[in-house]
Parts: C-alpha cells; structure tokens; sequence
C-alpha cells in the first residue's frame, strides 16, 4: 500500500509510537520527510516475495520446514516437498491456515521422474517458477575403515546427486522465463571439518556438501546468461532432527557452544532472513555466493 493512499499524518503517527516512544529515535526535533519514507518502503519491498512461485525439498521438517514458511510468509506460493506426504501435508495446512497459498508434493530428489513431476506440477498450478531452495538432506556418518559403498552412496545420492537432479529440472523452466533464484542448502560441514569429539565419520556428508558448494558456484556461471542467480546457506549446528544425536551428547553440545561465538545453537528460524534475501530482489547482484549462518563457528 503506497504512502499516498495511508497518508503522511498517519506514517508519522507509526513512526512516533515505534521509534520516538522506544527510544529507539531522539524525540523532536527530528526530520523526517515523506521522500525519506518512500525510500525506506523501497528498501523494503525489495523483500516482498508477492506473486512468487517457490519450490522447497524437504520441506515437510526441520530447516526446510522453516524456510518453506519463511518464503511463505513473504508472500510467495510455495510447493511444499517431501519424501514424507504427511509432513508436506502438515506444513502446507500451516500456510493456509497462515493465508498463504501452498502445494503440498509427495517427491523423492533421487528419482528422475519424480522430480521432473514436481516441477510440472508446480508450474501447472501456479504458471511458472521462480525459486527453488534445495533442502532435502541426509546423514549416515561412518568411520573410513567401516565405510560401505552403500553408506556412502546413500548420503551422496541425497545430499548431492538430488540437488543436480532437482537444479536440472528447475532451470528448464527458468530458462525459459529467463528469470529464477536458485538456493542449495549445503553445510559448514563442506567448509571445515568439525572436532573429532563432536562428529566423527562423516566423510560422505562433508564430501557430499563441499560438492553442493562448487556444483552450485559452477551452475551460477553458466546460468547468468539467463537471468537466473544460484546460492548457498551453509548452516552451522542447527536444532533438527538430523542432529538430535549429536546433540543429546551433553559433552558434544558443550563444547559446540564453547566454539560458537554467539553462545548457541541456531534454530531453524535463524535461516528466515537467509533463505528470503536469498529468493528476493535484494540479491538480484549476488550470485555463486556460500551464505553461512553458524553463528561464529567458522571463524576459528
């Protein structure tokens, strides 16, 4: 809504009873001008996410849960993926009951076919694509010397070969529109690797997102000509289920919080802002970039 149609009388109002009154602006005299107001909603807008058309694998739980709703919440449709129908179902309720608008896709990433269905479906429903976040994930972590090619398989499969599968049939379509926003979810894990006290064995998950991390600065290259930007979120240690194990081991959870500068795990809501930047307007300069939210853990 623009400010001419609220009026001026009424913004200085909100900004008087949010800013003046918190004490987050000195009182009066201060200079705001309806120009400066207009900017600032300019800013803001670059967030809005109306009109949108989001695909989210894995979907239906933990991080991709959090980001399905946070695009959601923004104003995009969103296609709510999952190996498990029921969680997709429970999250696409969630957003119409939120009043926002939402598929919900019974989908394995490691199936050609099933994944080429998702993207049909989605269009078919919606018109086009324009976001796809990547989030299926998962982890069997074993030590090298009982390291089976099954195990290994299994996480790289998902992890990996599910990311080229779903990026591929996605950028079929946004080639088309000559438009997207790509967003694979890849990890610290693919960075660094972790304290042997913490998390030992997991050579597939690491190698398996360190490939999401170069797989997707390659797939920025070549898709630029077409308008279409793709990006990473590496989160660091995150409150889900795929890390419950690690987590219940007081020892292994002390010391991460030790290491984390900010002192705390990250919550699957801490990817709200990513995952939205992210998708929106306001990265349409950023592209192959590795986004990682872990609250410090990094920086050692």
């Amino acid at each position: 809504m623009g400010l001419h149609i609220l009026g001026k009388n009424l913004w200085f109002s909100i900004l008087k009873q949010n800013f003046v009154e918190t004490g987050l602006l000195s009182p009066p005299p201060f200079h705001i001008t309806l120009e400066l107001l207009e900017k600032v909603m300019k800013s803001i807008d670059l967030f809005k996410l109306n009109g949108k058309v989001a695909i989210v694998t894995g979907g239906g739980s933990g991080l991709g849960r959090a980001m399905a709703m946070a695009l959601s919440e923004a104003g995009a449709a969103v296609a709510v993926v999952d190996v498990n129908e029921e969680t997709a179902q429970k999250v696409k309720d969630e957003i119409s009951v939120s009043g926002g608008s939402s598929l919900a896709i019974k989908a394995d990433v490691t199936s050609i076919s099933e994944v080429n269905s998702m993207v049909e479906i989605t269009v078919k429903e919606y018109g086009s694509l324009d976001i796809l976040v990547n989030s299926a994930g998962t982890s069997h972590a074993s030590l090298i010397e009982k390291m089976t090619l099954e195990i290994w398989d299994e996480v790289m499969k998902v992890n990996l070969t599910g990311v080229m599968l779903c990026c591929q049939a996605a950028v079929k379509q946004m080639m088309r529109q000559r438009r997207g926003k790509i967003i694979n979810i890849a990890s610290i894990a693919g960075m660094v690797i972790p304290k042997p006290k913490i998390f030992n064995g997991g050579y597939n998950y690491s190698a398996s997102k360190a490939g999401v991390i170069i797989f997707t600065k390659r797939l920025a290259v070549e898709m630029a000509e077409y308008g279409i930007t793709a990006n990473c979120i590496s989160p660091g240690y995150m409150r889900t289920p795929l890390t419950q194990k690690v987590l219940k081991d007081k020892k292994s959870y002390k010391e991460i919080i030790n290491i984390t500068p900010l002192r705390r795990l990250g919550e699957p809501s801490d990817l709200a802002g990513a995952v939205v930047f992210l998708a929106s307007e306001a990265s349409n300069f950023i592209t192959g970039h590795n986004l990682v939210v872990d609250g410090g853990y990094t920086l050692w």
